[in-house]
């Protein structure tokens, strides 16, 4: 997403984003990640790396993530795993994320469209 609008919701779901694609992938690294956002969303999403690096150091710095060092033709190539305790967020986020934009597009949705046909259900008075 190309505009600043765009890049508040990116960096507000940026830490979800990296738990879900290393939970998919299993191991991955800084540019794999870049590049596997750009191609799922058809360029619509674009991470910066000064924008992936500092949360792939705080989740490394929370336990969430390890890192493995791997020469790949003459350079060092640092893979990021995720934890059991970050495999754990990874699915909480994702699926609070999920909720979320459920609840948004309920927001978003013309007047009287039921909330249960995009994944809500009201919650019992």
């Amino acid at each position: 997403m190309k505009n600043s609008t765009s890049n508040e919701y990116v960096r507000g779901t940026l830490k979800t984003i990296v738990l879900n694609l290393l939970s998919e992938q299993g191991r991955m690294y800084g540019y794999e990640i870049t590049q596997e956002v750009k191609e799922r969303t058809v360029g619509a999403i674009a991470i910066t790396f000064g924008a992936l690096y500092p949360v792939l150091h705080k989740l490394e710095q929370e336990g969430l993530l390890t890192t493995e060092s791997e020469a790949v033709d003459g350079r060092m190539r640092k893979y990021y795993t995720l934890t059991e305790q970050g495999s754990a967020l990874a699915r909480t986020k994702t699926d609070d994320l999920e909720r979320f934009i459920a609840a948004i597009k309920t927001l978003i949705s013309p007047k009287g469209e039921a909330p249960d046909s995009i994944g809500l259900t009201p919650e019992p008075s």
